[in-house]
């Protein structure tokens, strides 16, 4: 990936060593970047905005929206959109000096899903940076922090409609669990015929999905689920596993055996795996507050919509009134 020579605030790489306060992510990664802008994910153009303190540099992949508005590069797939940093001295002056950078590029500036954690720190670099900033919630997150639980501590936690569930139809022997931890090509066809006949939209992205299956196969923190009844697939998920976490992407299963709880049966299985043999402390289920979430997960936080506004520009005015006027009257 290379740099836009026009801006001078984005004349380097994003560096494959960048990466995010804290735990690891998939989504914090150059490669995930690269691969939405190669799947055309910045029509308008990418823009790798960065900031430097010291030997620290702070990163925000971001794509243009309109040519004096940004927004960050992220999709339905992702979990979240934050800095990425290099050096560990010195980054909330980092920061503040990307979005003072960014200050001569752009008019506004979006930011979504922003987690919970990062939404204080950004806010606050883009306010010490000159811009006007509104931080409103929009979406979920839910997540499971282990905080020393072994599977059986975590599973008597959990709700006992869904204990007895997994207990009764497991036992009736219905179901076919299989795990694989690579990409297997006859399993992700398997995976898409079932997501096609299952309650879920069609799929954003497939071929975007699909390659960054196989990229993280490479990596090797692919886990996959099959379920069958009698031979037929009917009900797949895919994970990935690093630095200690779990990421659920996707889950689908077909309307038909929902008797059979399939879906049901193959979380509980993928938990197990996650948590007795990839010995995670977390579980992230993305985005999204669905009801099923609240069973597996005991962890709740919004997720944040960010918007900037640069007083230095005329067309930012309009916008960020509306934006301000939203905030007073309570709305998102």
């Amino acid at each position: 990936m290379q740099g836009n020579g026009e801006h001078q605030a984005n004349d380097k790489a994003l560096p494959a060593a960048a990466r995010g306060a804290g735990f690891a992510s998939p989504f914090d990664r150059a490669a995930w970047f690269d691969l939405l802008a190669a799947h055309g994910f910045a029509p308008g153009g990418r823009f790798d905005a960065c900031g430097a303190a010291g030997d620290t540099t702070a990163w925000l992949p971001l794509r243009v929206e309109k040519p004096d508005a940004l927004a960050g590069l992220a999709n339905w797939y992702s979990f979240a959109i934050r800095p990425l940093y290099t050096g560990e001295e010195g980054r909330a002056a980092a920061l503040r000096d990307l979005f003072a950078r960014l200050r001569k590029r752009a008019a506004r500036l979006m930011l979504y899903p922003v987690p919970d954690s990062e939404k204080d720190g950004i806010a606050a670099a883009m306010r010490d940076a000159g811009w006007w900033v509104r931080a409103a919630p929009k979406g979920d997150r839910h997540w499971l922090d282990l905080a020393g639980l072994d599977h059986d501590g975590w599973w008597e936690s959990r709700p006992g409609a869904l204990r007895s569930t997994v207990k009764r139809k497991a036992k009736k022997g219905v179901v076919d669990i299989s795990l694989q931890s690579a990409f297997d090509p006859a399993v992700w066809e398997a995976y898409e015929a079932i997501y096609a006949a299952s309650w879920k939209p069609e799929e954003g992205d497939p071929a975007l999905l699909r390659a960054f299956a196989e990229a993280e196969s490479v990596r090797g923190t692919v886990r996959m689920g099959l379920a069958r009844i009698e031979g037929a697939p009917v009900a797949a998920q895919f994970w990935t596993v690093e630095d200690g976490t779990a990421f659920i992407h996707k889950l689908a299963h077909v309307e038909d055996s929902l008797k059979a709880s399939p879906g049901t049966l193959l979380s509980a299985a993928l938990f197990r795996h996650v948590i007795e043999v990839d010995r995670v402390a977390r579980v992230d289920f993305g985005t999204g507050n669905d009801a099923y979430k609240r069973d597996w997960m005991n962890r709740h936080e919004p997720l944040w919509h960010i918007e900037a506004f640069n007083p230095s520009r005329i067309a930012a005015w309009g916008p960020a009134l509306k934006a301000f006027a939203r905030s007073a009257l309570g709305r998102a």
